[in-house]
């Protein structure tokens, strides 16, 4: 038998272990630590051990298929990449003869004796398909994907409504694919849980849905698409699996808004076709009918998007190309061109283009990625035929160009193109029509992990003067949930002039204020090191505004659900969940604007200069936050914490 003790000695000695993903997976188990007998809580014998998969093979628990070979495993099979997590030797490891089997493994029926159950799990996250279940009475009341990953990690149910039942634990195996695998190990029941428990029932409140951040009702998402403004409306496309809760199948999802923070899920707008699946693109409002689409009162909305050839049965053979479709009743239903694809084919997977009017010219341009860190640019006078201008390639870019016009901010009259990457790299310059001309070299407008596939929004009014640009924040964790994936919070932009040149500023948009709710604030108070003189305790989402001198002060930061953002004075970099940003102080001082959500951080320094985003996976219990001074005395000038409500309700 392993450490009963575990389970109430793990959360203070819980190494740190990144994910470690492979092509298809799920498992669940436990951590092999060297742990004294001694370090045993009084309590842990209260605990009952269902299965700890120490013995050579499965006893009297019953299998079906091959996925679970004759016995544990005993870590990490062949071909698979190295698995982490479990206790002792040995675990469920369903990625015997890999990916391509399938089977269950169900225990022997036991009584439901403890709030919780325990477990360690991890793999692949297919719902349904690669889970551990619980089953009364027959059914699965209670199921736990694996998070797509090889590190095992704890998850815990409430079975508090059925206490004295009797119950089967299934581990189940029944996907081909990538990540097709599952993992488990230390099933216990307890008293505790080791994590808090996942809401699932109800929609938009689940444990980690993001509250301030757009996320769909269901299912995988990434790149935000179509992003365009029209009769009040935000509309929000995005890539979309509305059959997976991971990355395939992809439509266009759509989603609109009437202030840039309350969403509303309408119904998918792009479906997969035989010229391929709906990839990434761009959305523009046909003011003139130059594409001769317009029908009735409404001007035409014009979606333009990549038909990625041979990713569906229907479309094998045929290349990436790029098509159109059209709304005349405001983007609700969408027709797609009869002579699509409009550019055919050009070379390697080009895709996802970025279409803008170029008043000068009269004519559309496109921006569109062609292969490896090469782009090209486009014109219609029509969106239906297009002809080829220039190529440009831009290292350390791939995927998703942007392609926009705006104003020097304080030089009236002054204006410069900019041209974005999905990673958010950029280059400054000019553009009359036939060739962008950079004036820099490419520049970077987010330090932070998980900012990708950024993309700025078509038509807003003129009187606003605005640029609103959303990222997907690629790469976050949502164990449990029924949707995988989320936005960043729509922020504006600025060009400004700065000493070495040009540079693009990120800020919330200004509707934030609409979800702000109690207050509270300090101000002249002394950071002393060691001691966390400015704290709270806030709701799920919250926005700190901060004025801080670092003085006499090696380092400056706050705690914030337990994860630090700290400032080096001695280097002037600003450090966040593993990434770091150059970030000269100000007048000897840095300001901070800081969003803090269920699964994310977004951090906004001296007046969006530097730019943050960030995914993170904190205790749902733990909504603390404290600033801290080391090395020295630090002084807060201002400080002020916003409780931001949820834009679901």
């Amino acid at each position: 038998m392993k450490h009963t003790c575990f389970p109430f000695c793990a959360p203070a000695v819980r190494p740190a272990w990144g994910n470690l993903l492979i092509s298809s997976g799920i498992c669940v188990g436990a951590w092999i630590l060297a742990l004294p007998e001694c370090v045993a809580a009084p309590s842990a014998s209260d605990d009952i051990l269902i299965a700890d998969f120490e013995q050579d093979t499965y006893g009297d628990w019953q299998t079906t298929g091959e996925a679970f070979g004759p016995g544990p495993a005993h870590g990490t099979l062949p071909n698979q990449m190295a698995v982490s997590g479990f206790l002792g030797k040995g675990l469920v490891n369903s990625y015997f003869r890999g990916d391509s089997t399938t089977g269950s493994l169900t225990s022997p029926e036991f009584q439901i004796r403890r709030r919780y159950i325990n477990f360690l799990v991890g793999g692949g996250n297919h719902p349904g398909e690669t889970c551990v279940n619980l089953i009364v009475d027959g059914a699965a009341v209670i199921s736990t994907p694996g998070p797509d990953s090889e590190t095992l990690d704890w998850a815990s149910w409430d079975v508090g409504g059925f206490q004295n039942r009797a119950a089967r634990i299934q581990i189940l195996d029944r996907n081909q694919g990538g990540w097709g695998h599952i993992c488990a190990d230390q099933i216990v029941q307890s008293r505790s849980p080791m994590v808090e428990p996942v809401v699932t029932n109800v929609l938009y409140a689940e444990t980690y849905r993001p509250q301030i951040h757009f996320t769909p009702q269901r299912n995988w998402h990434n790149d935000p698409n179509g992003l365009v403004f029209y009769a009040g409306e935000y509309h929000m496309f995005f890539q979309h699996n509305p059959t997976g809760i991971n990355w395939g199948n992809m439509t266009w999802g759509h989603a609109i808004s009437s202030d840039l923070v309350h969403w509303r899920q309408l119904a998918n707008s792009l479906e997969p076709d035989a010229l391929g699946t709906m990839f990434s693109g761009s959305a523009v409002v046909d003011w003139h009918n130059s594409a001769g689409f317009e029908r009735g009162r409404e001007k035409t909305l014009v979606a333009i998007y990549t038909a990625a050839g041979g990713t569906s049965e229907a479309s094998k053979g045929r290349p990436f190309s790029q098509c159109i479709a059209y709304s005349n009743d405001r983007g609700r239903s969408w027709t797609k061109f009869g002579g699509n694809p409009v550019l055919p084919h050009v070379v390697g997977e080009n895709r996802d283009p970025k279409v803008v009017w170029h008043a000068g010219s009269s004519r559309w341009v496109m921006a569109l990625y062609e292969e490896g860190n090469r782009y090209g640019f486009y014109s219609s006078p029509d969106l239906k035929s297009w002809t080829h201008l220039q190529d440009m390639e831009v290292a350390g870019c791939s995927e998703c160009p942007d392609f926009f016009q705006i104003p020097i901010t304080g030089e009236a009259g002054q204006t410069r193109w900019v041209w974005t990457a999905a990673n958010g790299h950029y280059l400054v310059g000019t553009f009359d029509g036939r060739q962008f001309h950079a004036e820099s070299d490419p520049l970077v407008s987010d330090s932070g992990k998980n900012f990708y596939a950024v993309q700025t929004y078509s038509d807003l009014p003129s009187t606003e003067g605005r640029r609103i640009q959303i990222a997907w924040m690629n790469g976050g964790r949502y164990p449990g949930m029924p949707f995988n994936q989320q936005m960043s919070f729509p922020c504006e932009l600025e060009l400004r002039r700065f000493p070495e040149g040009l540079r693009l500023c990120r800020t919330p948009v200004r509707e934030l204020s609409r979800l702000r709710g109690g207050s509270h604030s300090w101000n002249d108070r002394r950071l002393l090191p060691g001691e966390s003189t400015v704290r709270g305790s806030e709701k799920d989402a919250f926005e700190i505004e901060a004025e801080i001198e670092p003085g006499g002060a090696q380092e400056i930061g706050l705690d914030l659900r337990g994860y630090p953002l700290s400032y080096s004075v001695a280097d002037s970099k600003l450090t966040c969940l593993g990434a770091v940003a150059p970030c000269p102080l100000e007048n000897g001082r840095l300001r901070l604007r800081i969003l803090v959500d269920r699964t994310s951080l977004e951090v906004f320094a001296n007046g969006g200069r530097v730019s943050m985003t960030s995914c993170f996976l904190p205790k749902p219990s733990n909504k603390q936050w404290n600033m801290y001074a080391r090395g020295g005395v630090g002084r807060v000038i201002a400080l002020r914490v916003n409780a931001l409500r949820s834009i679901w309700h």
